[in-house]
């Protein structure tokens, strides 16, 4: 089975969905440097450290918004569009897999009772934001 799978539609990413079964034995990012969002495996060995820290206050300039979903129980299935709204893949999300939306458009259907972690970049503004189809 893939752990990770990159779904686009003519050369463009839409979607990876990271199967709860990924181990890396590194620390390993899924996506590239230059998506507004980024996600990936940090990996240290027990007595490890991260050195304390802050974040500078960068201004950064993103168009869109990019999804992550962790599932945290439960069982779905979730369908994949293009930017013209066209279907692109269906696929099962179980416990323990994340999906990564970085373009086109996404729907769900659960299986059974299901949770999800969401993680987005912010500020919400509201329903507007969405365009249902």
């Amino acid at each position: 089975m893939q752990h990770v799978e990159q779904i686009a539609c003519d050369e463009k990413p839409l979607a990876y969905i990271i199967r709860a079964e990924m181990r890396p034995a590194k620390t390993t990012f899924v996506t590239p440097p230059e998506f507004k969002q980024q996600v990936g495996f940090i990996v240290y060995p027990a007595g490890g450290a991260i050195q304390r820290h802050d974040h500078r206050p960068l201004v950064r300039h993103l168009v869109g918004t990019s999804e992550v979903l962790v599932v945290q129980n439960g069982r779905c299935e979730i369908d994949i569009y293009n930017d013209n709204r066209q279907l692109v893949a269906t696929r099962e999300l179980r416990r323990g897999d994340i999906m990564l939306m970085v373009g086109g458009g996404h729907g769900f259907r659960m299986l059974e009772d299901t949770v999800f972690l969401e993680i987005k970049q912010g500020p919400y503004t509201g329903e507007a934001e969405k365009q249902r189809f």
